[in-house]
């Protein structure tokens, strides 16, 4: 019967097509249990939530539990309480009434089949009394909700109820009870929230405590200075963080005439314009407000600093720190006024803009100076018109630097060709000095042409002497390729290996190493058109020194070599005798031979300072201390340079005290380093 009376409503549903008549039959099918038929319609309709909610429920085989969970789903609790009563799941009940947050009927079923859940009902509800305002009754349910304390699992549960129970107690009056309870407990957010009420009953003393017990010195601080206490805000100052309550302590400590520390309070605050106010009129400490100005960049702060020096006589600070704080005018004209155009000039350079500086460089045309001119159209940014004012000064030495520095800092290919052509002289028919061309290519990145130029420069400065000069601009150039990986062109490692040879001569010899340095000195002889000022001194030197490393054919051979008419007038008569006496011996004897050691790329013993292997052909990387190729098995890098050496070699350096003799570095550092990757580097960088 029932089956036909539901066919029944389906057709008169399906006629109807109405939504509302889908849900009234699908409801009729949930009373009377029908839930397989409920399912059918609710999924016909497009209801899916009710579909997955009734789809749970097609296991229930027993009425009452089946009936009482299609009453929660129609909302009728109560029926649905009811009947779960009445099924083999009573505790159900309960579990609804805490799902539906109805605490005090869900106290009521607890109480009746299972006490043990009292307590957690009764925190719970307690909680949502608290929001509700009714502290009392708040108070009573989280006592309620305490449990047994020695257990480890109730210790957070606890610990809520302990807090809600001080917050409670001072929100109901009882405020000894819920500071002590506050203090015992051991978490930090309880003392807060007690210190929060506290603070908004106005017991400030009291809540200031609390916070600071909780570790929360900012708003201890802050309540201090509600509550007019000045002294403990001065104990908790140095664990305080916030700007603000450092500058409200600080205007205090100003209107009570304790100028310094309020000025060490502005400090902290951040607050630099009454910082740099107070250090100018009542301390007097204008260098203090000098640095603060200068360090934190305030505008303010500036101009205080700018008519203080005003009053002073004091025209370029006063300058200076008008442009500090934008008061350009102001600024220009003090500097016209008093001829001091350079101190204008300085502080637009360090502080001004690029339209500041633009304006400056019109004011310097205007005058005529074009040197000026040029230099702050570069800051301005207007490298053309600075290049046309520079290529007017001719070979003027700071307007040639300053032409270098333009175009590096315009990356503009037409300004790049006009200064290339400039130094190379396909303008005006005069080369410059070739420095200025190596600057050049160094700034713009162009490393190539910059290692080709580094030669030339340093070619020149070994012309005139300057021999650790051209060796340092080789260096750099080495360590830009270096960086680069690129490959080091063979002059520049030629020219290099000799220079630096002749360079270490002086601490061997310092160091009693006669024999290196006689053969550091040979390898320079034999290379001698690269010192053309110095060969008497260098020749007159070998002779001396191969004499005390006992070669005494070496020392023949340049002794003989000083004979040259052009060289024979300029030897220092302290050794002119004794060079004499040696040319006059046969010189036949033999010099010792060389020790040998191993090519590092094809183990070919060799003479220890040769840096070419007659078996493999390779260049050898050489010993930055000592001059000799490197081996594998005693090989070590600077740790400032990079540069090797022979580690027994850094070793005795470290001992001595003394430095790299490429870089200048310590040398204590240094440990045995991995010969082979860089053995393997050198060869494809040269």
């Amino acid at each position: 019967m029932l089956f036909f009376r539901w066919v029944q409503a389906w057709k008169i549903c399906e006629f109807s097509n109405d939504l509302s008549h889908w849900n009234m039959f699908a409801h009729a099918c949930l009373l009377d249990s029908d839930v397989l038929m409920a399912i059918r319609i609710f999924r016909h309709i497009g209801d899916v939530a009710m579909v997955n909610a009734l789809e749970q429920l097609e296991h229930l085989e027993e009425k009452n539990l089946l009936s009482a969970q299609v009453a929660i789903i129609l909302g009728r609790y109560d029926e649905a309480e009811q009947l779960f009563m009445l099924s083999s799941r009573p505790n159900e009940a309960l579990n609804m009434r805490r799902d539906l947050l109805e605490w005090p009927k869900a106290l009521v079923l607890a109480e009746k089949m299972a006490p043990e859940e009292i307590p957690y009902i009764s925190k719970e509800y307690a909680q949502q009394l608290e929001l509700m305002g009714d502290h009392a009754n708040a108070l009573d349910n989280y006592e309620k909700g305490l449990l047994d304390n020695n257990l480890v699992e109730n210790q957070e549960h606890n610990e809520i109820c302990q807090s809600g129970i001080a917050r409670m107690s001072i929100k109901t009056g009882d405020l000894r009870r819920g500071i002590q309870l506050a203090k015992s407990l051991e978490g930090r957010v309880v003392k807060r929230d007690c210190a929060i009420i506290l603070e908004q009953l106005k017991q400030y003393t009291e809540a200031a405590q609390l916070y600071e017990i909780g570790l929360f010195f900012d708003r201890a601080a802050a309540v201090c200075l509600k509550a007019n206490a000045w002294g403990k805000v001065a104990d908790l100052l140095d664990k305080v963080k916030s700007p603000k309550i450092h500058i409200q302590y600080g205007k205090i400590m100003e209107n009570e005439k304790k100028f310094k520390m309020a000025a060490v309070c502005y400090e902290r605050g951040r607050d630099y314009d009454n910082l740099v106010r107070i250090l100018l009129d009542p301390l007097n400490m204008p260098e203090e407000a000098v640095r603060v100005v200068r360090e934190s960049r305030s505008i303010e702060g500036a101009k205080l600093v700018a008519k203080f020096f005003s009053r002073l006589g004091d025209h370029s600070s006063a300058i200076q720190f008008l442009v500090m704080s934008q008061c350009i005018q102001e600024a220009f004209d003090l500097a016209e006024r008093n001829d001091s155009m350079a101190d204008y000039a300085t502080a637009i350079e360090q502080h001004g803009t690029a339209e500041q500086a633009n304006e400056l460089a019109e004011y310097f045309v205007s005058i005529a100076d074009h040197f000026n001119a040029a230099r702050f159209h570069i800051k301005g940014g207007q490298f053309q018109t600075a290049m046309i004012l520079l290529l007017r000064l001719g070979e003027r030495q700071e307007a040639i630097e300053l032409s270098v520095d333009c175009a590096i800092k315009s990356n503009d290919k037409e300004i790049l060709n006009n200064v290339t052509q400039f130094l190379t002289g396909q303008i005006d028919g005069i080369p410059k000095d070739p420095t200025h061309l190596f600057r050049l290519y160094v700034g713009l990145g162009m490393v190539k042409e910059a290692a080709k130029t580094a030669v030339i420069v340093s070619q020149a400065h070994q012309s005139r002497g300057s021999y650790r000069i051209a060796r340092d601009v080789l260096f750099h150039m080495y360590m830009k390729l270096e960086e680069g990986q690129l490959k080091i062109p063979s002059e520049m490692h030629r020219n290099m290996t000799i220079i630096h040879s002749y360079i270490i001569i002086k601490p061997l010899i310092a160091r009693k190493e006669h024999l290196k340095a006689a053969r550091m000195l040979i390898r320079t002889c034999d290379n001698i058109s690269k010192f053309p000022t110095h060969v008497v001194q260098i020749l007159t030197s070998t002779v001396v020194i191969c004499t005390q490393a006992g070669l005494r054919k070496s020392a023949h051979k340049y002794a003989s070599a000083l004979m040259n008419p052009e060289y024979r007038p300029k030897i220092h008569t302290k050794y002119k005798k004794k060079i004499e006496d040696i040319v006059r011996k046969s010189g036949k004897e033999d010099d010792p031979q060389e020790d040998k050691s191993m090519c590092p790329f094809c183990n070919y013993l060799i003479e220890e300072t040769i840096l070419t292997c007659s078996q493999c052909k390779n260049n050898l990387p050489y010993c930055i201390l000592t001059g000799r190729h490197l081996i594998s098995s005693d090989f070590a890098l600077c740790t400032t340079c990079q540069m090797p050496g022979y580690f027994s070699e850094f070793k005795k350096l470290s001992a001595l005290g003394l430095k790299c003799y490429m870089c200048n570095g310590e040398t204590g550092d240094v440990i045995p380093g991995d010969s082979k990757s860089y053995f393997d580097k050198f060869a494809e960088q040269t």
